[in-house]
């Protein structure tokens, strides 16, 4: 199997390490608009570089990993569709609605596979978390709490690039609450503070944001995120219901110091950054990208489950701006996929 990775960047070097190394993957073409550091990277791994993506898909591949900048995305996962070939791609499919809509249309036009990323589903402490709720081991679920802090804010050119917060980072958290519960979410009420740093006001996002999201089967999740956790990477997730309760991300490197007299102590050496806390998942949903190119298993994230992710961070951007509730049939999309 020859894969096309296009962008080299931190997440593109991950993936084609892994992918290199792939018992089913013989040889990789590696290209990025700096073209620079594609060649560097496929010297390092034994691999070739292309100078651009055209030459991806003139010299040939049976699949194509895209790890481009956002913007890039919807026209890549097209132009794949149209070759016949299978994709894998990084969140989102789009920063918009009309642009995801129009690139899963693509994809459904050709029969083609559009495999997202959205690496929290191959995650231990979550898959356990799905297991758990879906064998009723919590019982009635009634509350769900979630997070995701950065210890350190990205660079300010990036900023008006990433979306903002809740289509960048609070997607992961809006993606595995319907992976997890099996449930739709109904109603949002979000709001953001700007209060940090300048650079994200002139972006026009914010370093802080919340949400309160109502599920369609009265189960309500609260979900926080900021850009500024100086104490470490912290990503979790709480599951309370009528018979018991759980927590995904709580371990000894968990960034947070308890005030009891009998608590945990400190973690001694805390996540820094999502690479390192989710290593082993990203490694896993390529192998798994692998797998669906082979034949041998069904698509674990198609383009329209991430549709209903972003449909979801379009509704708290909605609410936060006009500082309202909003109706997820507000926003366009269409109709849920069904859970297996």
């Amino acid at each position: 199997m020859r894969i096309g990775v296009i962008g080299t960047g931190r997440i593109g070097t991950i993936h084609a390490n892994t992918l290199s190394r792939h018992r089913e993957v013989g040889s990789l073409i590696l290209t990025d608009a700096d073209t620079a550091r594609a060649q560097e990277l496929a010297h390092r791994l034994g691999e070739t570089a292309a100078p651009g993506v055209e030459e991806i898909f003139r010299w040939g591949v049976d699949a194509v990993v895209i790890t481009t900048a956002t913007s890039a995305h919807a026209e890549l996962i097209g132009r794949a569709a149209r070759s016949g070939l299978p994709v894998f791609c990084e969140k989102p499919i789009a920063l918009d609605l009309p642009g995801s809509l129009t690139a899963i249309a693509e994809v459904e036009a050709a029969g083609t596979v559009l495999q997202m990323g959205f690496q929290r589903r191959f995650d231990a402490g979550y898959t356990g978390a799905r297991e758990a709720v879906r064998s009723g081991r919590l019982g009635r679920l009634h509350t769900v709490r979630a997070l995701t802090s950065d210890q350190a804010p990205p660079d300010a050119a990036w900023l008006p690039l990433s979306g903002g917060l809740y289509r960048d980072t609070l997607i992961h958290d809006f993606d595995v609450l319907r992976w997890v519960t099996g449930r739709e979410v109904t109603d949002v009420y979000a709001a953001g503070s700007d209060a940090g740093p300048r650079m994200f006001r002139e972006a026009g996002d914010v370093d802080t944001a919340a949400a309160l999201l109502t599920l369609d089967d009265g189960t309500l999740a609260t979900l926080t995120a900021t850009r500024m956790n100086g104490a470490g990477y912290d990503v979790r997730m709480e599951l309370a219901g009528e018979r018991d309760q759980i927590v995904v991300g709580l371990d000894d490197r968990t960034p947070i110091a308890s005030t009891e007299p009998t608590g945990p102590p400190a973690a001694d050496k805390p996540w820094t950054g999502f690479l390192e806390r989710f290593g082993p998942a990203y490694e896993a949903e390529l192998n798994a990208f692998v797998e669906v190119v082979r034949g041998e298993r069904a698509n674990p994230c198609d383009g329209r489950e991430a549709l209903q992710a972003l449909r979801i961070a379009e509704a708290c951007e909605v609410s936060r701006r006009e500082r309202r509730p909003v109706h997820l049939a507000e926003i366009a999309g269409g109709s849920p996929p069904p859970f297996g």
